[in-house]
């Protein structure tokens, strides 16, 4: 036996120094390997819509109704099953409303109890007994367990399980255990949740979905372009700052800064009304709106316009230093005739509909007035020494990455950046080309470099990299040829707000294509999905979230209800079970509330995706594989110690 492999399992004979132990353990991984295969929830766009995100993570996209359907059939109507999810999604509420109407608390009680059992039974059934014990409540765990697991051997199984269900409802803790079921069923019904990327921006409450993603119990994130902004924001890029607040101010979302993050804004509100106190920065209106108050509303008005300005300034810097990101086109400060109110694009004179800009020195159009560059510095202090915010990006570095392969799909979130022919379309980072698979590496590498790197230029490049990722042609997450922020603000002209898409977007039903691109990150041709968000699916013009017979699915998860105007539907979401993969369908979320009280629920269409002959087991995914290899190494410990090379340990 080689010097090495010996040494690896006697580290191994540490964990199982017995043959019993080391026996015990391959029995269990095999077992393991029998069961079917966890179910994966798969979301995108979220865009702070914390409502909504919390519904869909606590009803698994039909996922927990099909439970109910499975368990109950027939033996509940459809009005009982709805009312029995909401009861599952929403425990403490309901039982506040039901306490209200129902005359017989305690035969509701016993009733709910044991309908709740027989779902967690249902949910529990694909997991071994050590896995489920781990997700039960340590309140309830010991109870719970008795109640879900069938004694055999006892004469009179009905009786000790009415003794424990009487208990509970005598001692008045009836309402605690449900809302305890109600909450494991959630968990065991979704194994492993995957975010595809846009937790941030647009919506009021992506601070509050990142506090609940670092409580879930198995997650994973792809990053967006929206989420790299805050990351490069938090890591004190001034371009990536700047955006981050312009954003919030045009949603109505300065809440987010001052109060869930604890960054004043004072300095930068000070400035603006003393700046722009007469104008009255028409452009800058909202799309949303924190307050009803017209006062505040002016002054959102004139911090948008504020914070937009030094944006542009101080992105004309960075595109300055840095000639190889090949973003020239988009300095256009030094495009406008201040007299003359208009601006030259591409040959074309057009008229500006703000011409007021009394920060900018047309001479020097890119410089920071002494005020704004003592905001920004103010600014990237707050950013980089709020400790909540350090927190949330922290678990995004750890959870997260630029794509991943798991289970045979592909995840990312937006593009895999192609020429007009289809092939990979080559980029140039920090003098390194690059491309496909290889390009999404280097700049994840270069992200985790702006938060870690000990030397301060390759930190610095690394956090002028995540501007970079945010809205260059050539970055997988935008995949567009502009970001057409300044046109929006100042031309009316819509043919210069158009940004044109990446070649990728037109190549989705291409299946030679995608089946390149599928090799390219070591996939097969067959049985192998790309799941992507990005870019919101027109659903009321026909368009459909499913390309390329199936291999490519397009989920954006709708969330933000700036789009579902134009989308006609409240995005999409995936379910990936044992049975196969369900698209299912959503129809825009009124409010909690009406979700309590009218028992809706924001699922509303599934559509299988694919079917699988044979249910999938736990042996036939990635986990399985890691399961496998244990085995082997199990193996060979066991052989190990039955020709002498390695010692039973005594206990």
């Amino acid at each position: 036996m080689k010097e090495l492999e010996l040494r690896y399992l006697e580290r191994l004979s540490q964990l199982y120094p017995t043959i019993a132990k080391a026996s015990t353990e391959m029995i269990n991984l095999q077992a393991i390997l029998n069961l079917p295969k966890g179910t994966e929830h798969f979301l995108t766009d979220i865009h702070g819509e914390y409502e909504a995100f919390s519904h869909v993570l606590k009803n698994g996209s039909g996922a927990v109704r099909r439970k109910i359907d499975d368990v109950f059939g027939n033996r509940m109507s459809s009005k009982e099953k709805q009312s029995f999810a909401t009861l599952i999604y929403y425990p403490k509420e309901k039982m506040d409303r039901i306490r209200k109407e129902e005359d017989d608390m305690e035969g509701w009680y016993k009733k709910t109890l044991y309908q709740l059992i027989e779902v967690c039974k249902c949910a529990a059934g694909k997991y071994t007994r050590s896995k489920v014990r781990k997700a039960l409540p340590s309140d309830f765990a010991y109870v719970i367990e008795e109640l879900m697991t069938e004694k055999a051997e006892m004469g009179d199984k009905e009786s000790y399980y009415n003794a424990i269900v009487d208990t509970i409802i005598r001692i008045n803790r009836a309402e605690p255990f449900i809302i305890a079921l109600c909450e494991l069923i959630q968990r065991l019904t979704v194994d492993h949740l995957h975010i595809v990327g846009d937790i941030y921006d647009r919506g009021p409450g992506p601070h509050v979905i990142v506090d609940k993603l670092i409580r879930h119990h198995s997650v994973d994130i792809q990053w967006g372009n929206h989420d790299v902004l805050w990351m490069g924001a938090a890591a004190g890029q001034r371009g990536c700052i700047a955006n981050v607040i312009r954003i919030c101010a045009r949603y109505g979302n300065l809440d987010i800064l001052e109060e869930g993050y604890g960054i004043n804004l004072l300095p930068l509100a000070t400035f603006a009304l003393h700046t722009y106190g007469e104008d009255p920065c028409d452009c800058f209106q909202l799309k949303g709106s924190s307050s009803e108050n017209p006062q505040e509303m002016l002054m959102d008005l004139k911090m948008h316009k504020a914070i937009s300005i030094i944006q542009f300034k101080v992105e004309g810097e960075i595109i300055q230093n840095h000639p190889e990101f090949g973003m020239e086109k988009r300095k256009l400060l030094h495009c406008i005739d201040y007299e003359q109110g208009t601006i030259c694009l591409d040959g074309q004179v057009y008229s500006l509909l703000d011409s007021h800009f009394p920060t900018i020195d047309p001479r020097q159009p890119y410089a920071l007035t002494k005020e704004e560059e003592d905001i920004m510095e103010r600014l990237e202090k707050a950013f980089l020494n709020c400790e909540k915010l350090q927190e949330h990006m922290r678990f995004l570095l750890g959870k997260g990455s630029l794509y991943k392969v798991y289970n045979n799909n592909l995840l990312y979130h937006g593009c895999v950046p192609l020429e007009e022919d289809g092939s990979l379309k080559v980029v140039d980072i920090y003098g390194h080309t690059c491309k496909g698979k290889e390009l999404y590496e280097i700049l994840e590498h270069y992200v985790r470099k702006g938060f870690y790197a000990v030397d301060e230029e390759e930190k610095e490049k690394g956090k002028d990299i995540m501007w970079y990722i945010w809205l260059s042609e050539n970055s997988p997450l935008f995949g567009k040829d502009k970001m057409a922020t300044f046109e929006r603000y100042f031309l009316a002209e819509k043919e210069t707000h158009k940004e044109k898409k990446n070649a990728y977007y037109k190549l989705l039903e291409d299946e030679a294509v995608i089946n390149g691109i599928l090799k390219e990150f070591g996939l097969p041709s067959e049985g192998a999905h790309i799941i992507n968000g990005h870019v919101p699916v027109k659903t009321k013009n026909g368009e459909s979230p499913i390309k390329c017979n199936g291999k490519v699915l397009v989920i954006d998860g709708g969330f933000s209800k700036a789009y579902q105007k134009e989308t006609g539907i409240a995005g999409y979401t995936l379910i990936y079970n044992s049975y196969g993969l369900i698209l299912a369908a959503h129809e825009s979320f009124e409010s909690t509330e009406a979700a309590i009280e009218k028992e809706s629920d924001i699922h509303s269409d599934s559509v299988v995706v694919k079917r699988v002959l044979k249910r999938k087991l736990v042996s036939d995914t990635d986990t399985g594989k890691e399961l496998r290899e244990q085995l082997a190494d199990l193996e060979r410990l066991l052989e190990a110690y039955r020709n002498g090379c390695i010692k039973e340990q005594v206990l």
